[in-house]
């Protein structure tokens, strides 16, 4: 009877570990399935969680630790001529960072808006009221950030969160998806009116320094 016992509470203590880790956000290494079960800027490859080698990440580290890129790191993949107006192309961003330096500008992300086409992450269009935000094609990351929050911190002290519900192409543009806009710069959070009113900007500005972490 002893032993029935025993063999009980290992099984319910078993299941209770299972249960915890599943309520739970993995760390480094840690399983997962869906990339809302990692923490932080860790994203889900191979049933674990990496760090996200679009982005340059280095939060797990290794065996070796690499050392931290740089913005150097990430150089133009070619260019593009658009109404008379060349600007390189880029299929990546700065490295993020615990406090990562950006630009932001302003998006009306509405039908008939500044995006054109409707956000990708979830296909729709998003009225001017709601913070949303779109990332250059390096913090996009093919999609791995979609859905997720950010922080936002302007210079004036004042700092908001949004969500990820799109791209600001850095490699394509100057047709109707793009609604004739050049490619984005690579350092861009293309921020929603309601993103810069939350954080007291003035519109009119078009762009300004900000920073920007996983919320």
């Amino acid at each position: 009877m002893a032993n029935l016992a025993l063999i009980s509470l290992c099984i319910f203590t078993i299941f209770v570990g299972f249960s915890l880790q599943g309520n739970a956000l993995s760390s480094c290494n840690g399983p997962c399935r869906t990339l809302n079960d990692c923490s932080g800027q860790l994203i889900c490859i191979g049933g674990k969680c990496k760090d996200d080698p679009d982005v340059g990440t280095n939060i797990c580290g290794g065996g070796s630790t690499p050392s931290p890129p740089t913005s150097g790191d990430c150089k133009p993949a070619g260019s593009m001529t658009c109404n008379g107006e060349t600007k390189p192309t880029y299929r990546c961003s700065p490295p993020v960072k615990s406090s990562t330096p950006a630009i932001l500008t302003l998006n009306d992300f509405s039908e008939g808006g500044d995006g054109g086409a409707p956000s990708e992450c979830d296909g729709k269009y998003h009225d001017n009221n709601e913070r949303v935000v779109a990332l250059s094609t390096g913090w996009y990351a093919g999609g791995s950030r979609c859905g997720k929050m950010i922080r936002i911190t302007a210079s004036n002290g004042r700092s908001t969160t949004a969500k990820v519900v799109d791209e600001c192409d850095s490699m394509h543009g100057c047709d109707k998806e793009h609604a004739g806009q050049m490619p984005c710069d690579n350092n861009i959070v293309d921020g929603s009116a309601a993103v810069w009113n939350a954080l007291g900007l003035n519109q009119d500005l078009g762009r300004v320094p900000v920073k920007w972490t996983m919320a």
